[in-house]
């Protein structure tokens, strides 16, 4: 089945005869380098946040940031919720908030506790330590197969101090010089 421009794409809709496989596009998807960032929200049950790769720059005008979110998790309930989320991008000295963000950090619980943070416009929890950040207002909310991509108007952002950006490639975290 094909999906025209402006369709939504259906999660459960199956692919032509001799098409690719869920594990063989998360290993070709692997090998194209990603920033990790930590999506964040606050909402009335609390803070939340995730870690995610899939996070780009929309437009310059006006300022809009995509995050990609898994449909079927918290996260995508408590940002379509709430309406406000920040990305904070992660430095290489952040590796410990990628994996407890992800939910691979051993003995920590998902709230903020001991993680140092702020807010600034919408009240959206910012890392603190980033390497830049974004404070955003979700505009629109596409659903896109098994995720949601929320798209929001930036309504401040911000650089923090200069080093190593955290990326993700090949399944391992890795560094970038500045």
């Amino acid at each position: 089945m094909t999906s025209e421009i402006g369709s939504p794409l259906d999660a459960n809709s199956v692919n032509p005869p001799g098409a690719i496989d869920e594990r063989t596009l998360k290993r070709v998807s692997a090998q194209f380098a990603a920033g990790v960032t930590v999506v964040t929200t606050r909402h009335a049950g609390g803070l939340h946040g995730l870690t995610a790769s899939a996070y780009l720059t929309a437009s310059w005008k006006p300022a809009l940031a995509l995050v990609s979110v898994e449909s079927l998790s918290q996260s995508r309930d408590w940002i379509q919720a709430s309406g406000i989320f920040a990305v904070s991008i992660l430095s290489e000295m952040q590796e410990f908030l990628a994996e407890r963000f992800a939910g691979r950090a051993p003995l920590v619980n998902a709230r903020f506790e001991g993680v140092p943070h702020r807010f600034e416009v919408t009240g959206a929890p910012i890392l603190d330590g980033a390497l830049a950040w974004l404070d955003c207002r979700a505009e629109q909310v596409i659903e896109a197969g098994d995720h949601t991509l929320f798209l929001g108007r930036v309504a401040a952002l911000g650089e923090g101090q200069p080093g190593k950006a955290l990326v993700y490639f090949a399944r391992r975290y890795r560094t970038v010089e500045p």
